[in-house]
């Protein structure tokens, strides 16, 4: 995607946003305030774990994962990471892509 964005003439840097689910009800209450969407296979998931914080935080993380893998295999420039004041995930993602850099 990053080379439609070239052709089209961008040429800042460009940086993911990702915040990792670790809260399902605060989830859908952003989205339902943004009009953003979850992919309806991690919202199941997510809604069959709600009731256990760590298995959601758990899914949640390895969601965000596996989303900063993707984005940085096909080149972005970056990824910054709303944090929410919740550092661990953050640092769960960093530590399972083997960031040096950034802490």
């Amino acid at each position: 995607m990053k080379k439609y964005a070239r052709a089209a003439g961008i040429r800042v840097p460009i940086i993911a946003g990702i915040m990792p689910i670790l809260n399902v009800s605060q989830i859908k209450r952003f989205i339902s305030m943004c009009g953003a969407k979850i992919p309806h296979r991690l919202l199941t998931k997510l809604e069959r774990v709600e009731s256990d914080p760590e298995a959601v935080h758990n899914a949640g993380v390895e969601y965000a994962t596996m989303q900063c893998r993707d984005l940085l295999f096909n080149g972005v420039d970056g990824v910054h990471f709303y944090t929410l004041n919740k550092s661990k995930a953050t640092v769960q993602i960093c530590k399972s892509l083997d960031v040096k850099h950034g802490f």
